[in-house]
């Protein structure tokens, strides 16, 4: 079923747990995530990022999952994911996403609060819901997305960032990385705790691939109620296309995909049970 992403939120709120946002970009990703969450029996997001664009077109992208998401048993919502571009903003509330992410952490504080404010007076204008980020998460390992500088979250700043954009969800910058950690990872659960005392919206983690189960965990019984994770699921299925074509060199493209596709299945399931936090 197709739903909002901010009924998947609202719902793991209630349950005091996690949902899992999977960056997809083509027809095995969305599969895996989808039917991932139905061997799970739990809701998924599925995110598709502004960076993928020239590589999967928008539109297609957006028809091919809401019908998928219509047929699948359980909740399924679309999401545009780190957007810093108004226009790909607009052809995705066009489109049929759920909610967007606009990306201003690379402004200053005043420019992200001014331009973030336009984004959420246009996508609700359209019954969408906004994310949106303060802070900025370093680059790590295998990684696609932009450089960050590593600022973390300021408690008192992303109070006053929601209360003056109305921004539906946070994106808070608590230690993680984009991509597979460099280092042990340290998340600041103090910091988060502080954030979630101030911000009385669903708050999102970006950065999900690599981080330890307990302090998954842990950041789920903090307030996180959405968790990124792109990475891993990558090195999966890179991984076992390296495998089968090794193993042997003739392999059709539909057979090598299958395989691709049901180990991103499994490593998807593992990750969203543990997002359920029972």
């Amino acid at each position: 079923m197709f739903i909002s992403t901010k009924e998947l939120l609202l719902k793991a709120e209630q349950e005091h747990a996690a949902i899992a946002a999977f960056n997809c970009y083509n027809a095995e990703t969305v599969q895996a995530a989808i039917q991932a969450a139905e061997r799970a029996n739990q809701g998924v997001l599925i995110a598709y990022g502004e960076r993928y664009k020239d590589y999967m077109n928008l539109e297609a992208f957006a028809a091919f999952t809401i019908k998928l998401a219509e047929l699948a048993s359980v909740p399924v919502a679309l999401h545009l994911d780190h957007s810093y571009e108004l226009e790909t903003i607009k052809r995705a509330l066009s489109a049929g996403f759920t909610s967007v992410m606009f990306d201003g952490s690379p402004h200053s504080l005043e420019e992200n609060i001014r331009l973030t404010k336009e984004v959420v007076e246009l996508a609700h204008a359209h019954g969408v819901h906004v994310e949106a980020e303060i802070g900025s998460m370093e680059k790590g390992d295998f990684s696609d997305e932009e450089e960050g500088d590593g600022r973390l979250t300021d408690p008192t700043e992303a109070a006053r960032f929601v209360s003056e954009t109305g921004v539906d969800f946070l994106a808070a910058s608590i230690g993680t990385v984009h991509g597979m950690y460099k280092g042990e990872p340290k998340l600041q659960f103090d910091l988060l705790e502080e954030i979630a005392k101030k911000v009385q919206i669903p708050l999102v983690l970006h950065g999900g691939s690599g981080t330890p189960e307990d302090q998954v965990l842990k950041a789920i019984d903090y307030g996180i109620r959405k968790i990124n994770v792109n990475t891993e699921i990558s090195l999966t299925a890179v991984s076992t296309i390296a495998d089968t074509v090794k193993e042997n060199q003739q392999v059709h493209l539909s057979t090598l995909m299958t395989h691709a596709q049901e180990q991103m299945t499994i490593h998807m399931e593992k990750i969203i049970r543990l997002y359920q936090n029972k």
